[in-house]
């Protein structure tokens, strides 16, 4: 069981899995969105309108130590078509301060939230400056960091446009052959909201392939009926619901290190908290003050960088 004790980065308490089953399902969806993530929200029901109010009153504020980067590296952007996805996708690679192209670097995949693209995957910094992060006042251990564009269909296949094999057979490819995310070094997925869920999902259905995961706010469902009502696209049927749900498969990252983050005032946190009820004990699960909005997003960005690190070999 993950203990209470403070969060990488000492902004935010880590709260044992015990007492998020305690306190999760109580938690009321008081909620606003920002940016791309509320305008799924608000937009498929999620939220109620006027919820947005809250924002305002500063419900959704979330207190944190400014990010601080070291020079930056290099950044690549391009374009590849995708077989998977039967399109042509944009993607940016990020290299951390003082390594150039070529250099062997474990990999970290970030994946978007809906809406998004591989330009504003991060909340609030660019790729470049995720990898030159100060984490507890510490330079993140060296990596480099990817992003791709990946639609809106929650990073699973749909009919003509599959993003996973997009990741796992065409892009983790492309970054490999420029000497990034290698056996040796290996590969971490991490995301937010619509990408946090993706980041679990393909963590458990390639297990081998993924060194480990970070998922912040990541959107969970508990029930078909909840996905399709909140956004129709997400799932073909309740057959794919089904077989593309990480609450079940949970079990299949019994042994990949996972970080789960999560606000109390997130609307999808009661399905975070029946995920966290399947995952091993020796996840790390910070549940804390926070709704589905940007101020806790960039506070768990720097803690679940620094997880991902500490499990990928430089």
């Amino acid at each position: 069981m993950a203990r209470a004790t403070a969060s990488e980065d000492g902004t935010s308490p880590r709260f044992s899995r015990r007492r998020i089953l305690a306190c999760g399902l109580g938690a009321t969806a008081t909620v606003l969105g920002a940016g791309a993530v509320a305008e799924e929200l608000v937009a498929h029901g999620v939220l109620p309108g006027q919820q947005l109010l809250l924002q305002f009153e500063g419900a959704c504020s979330v207190p944190g130590p400014t990010p601080v980067f070291s020079t930056l590296g290099p950044a690549d952007s391009g374009q590849f078509y995708s077989r998977a996805r039967h399109r042509t996708v944009g993607y940016t690679i990020a290299y951390p301060p003082h390594h150039q192209r070529g250099s062997l670097l474990p990999l970290v995949v970030m994946l978007h939230g809906y809406g998004g693209n591989h330009t504003d995957a991060l909340a609030g910094m660019s790729p470049a400056q995720a990898v030159a992060l100060d984490v507890g006042g510490r330079p993140l251990p060296p990596l480099a960091l990817v992003t791709v564009d990946g639609g809106g269909g929650y990073w699973h296949a749909h009919r003509g446009d599959d993003p996973m094999a997009m990741v796992v057979d065409e892009l983790i490819p492309l970054c490999q052959a420029r000497r990034l995310g290698r056996k040796a070094q290996g590969i971490g997925v991490m995301g937010i909201s619509m990408g946090g869920y993706g980041a679990l999902l393909m963590a458990e259905k390639h297990p081998t392939l993924f060194a480990a995961v970070a998922a912040i706010s990541p959107a969970v469902w508990t029930t078909y009926g909840q996905a399709s009502g909140a956004n129709a696209d997400a799932y073909a049927s309740a057959a794919d619901f089904a077989a593309n749900d990480v609450v079940t498969q949970a079990g299949a990252l019994t042994h990949t290190p996972v970080r789960v983050a999560s606000g109390l005032s997130d609307p999808f946190h009661p399905g975070v908290v029946a995920l966290v009820k399947e995952l091993p004990s020796s996840a790390v699960v910070d549940i804390s003050e926070g709704c589905h909005t940007g101020p806790f997003f960039r506070a768990q960005e720097p803690p679940s960088l620094a997880f991902l690190a500490s499990h990928l070999t430089a």
